[in-house]
């Protein structure tokens, strides 16, 4: 079910200097850059090995991402996401071990995945994403 880390996800308040750290400072080169319209983010990704980093920046100050910031004001660590081979699956096996799922069912999520997440509360403090790619041809309310 679960194959590896997948990604950190980290808030941060502007994309673009976050982006010039990762690639100045730490010499790492942005790979990708996308908008979440459904989450209100604005996305850039980092492949350090296999482990992806995903800096998030809010475009609404309604999103998850303002909000975290509003709580943390320096922005961090916002969630760690496991890739798996079945998202649906995995919420059920969570549920099943009495953990508070923040989505029901998988939904589009950046770089072409479905993803969902899992409430920190029942997760020792880690807002906690499954996530796997899209299948062809998916709608996202089918089973996967």
């Amino acid at each position: 079910m679960i194959k590896k880390i997948d990604h950190i996800g980290i808030a941060v308040r502007s994309l673009d200097e976050a982006v010039s750290y990762y690639e100045k400072a730490l010499g790492l080169k942005c790979e990708h850059r996308e908008e979440v319209a459904s989450q209100k983010v604005r996305t850039a990704f980092f492949s350090v090995g296999e482990v992806h980093i995903e800096l998030l920046e809010p475009t609404d100050p309604e999103s998850p991402i303002a909000k975290f910031l509003e709580k943390n004001p320096a922005g961090g660590v916002h969630h760690l996401a496991f890739g798996s081979d079945n998202v649906e699956a995995q919420l059920e096996q969570a549920t099943g071990a009495g953990v508070k799922l923040i989505h029901d069912k998988p939904f589009d999520g950046a770089g072409g995945k479905l993803v969902a997440f899992l409430h920190p509360k029942f997760t020792f403090g880690v807002l906690t994403e499954f996530c796997m790619p899209k299948p062809e041809g998916c709608c996202c309310s089918c089973k996967h």
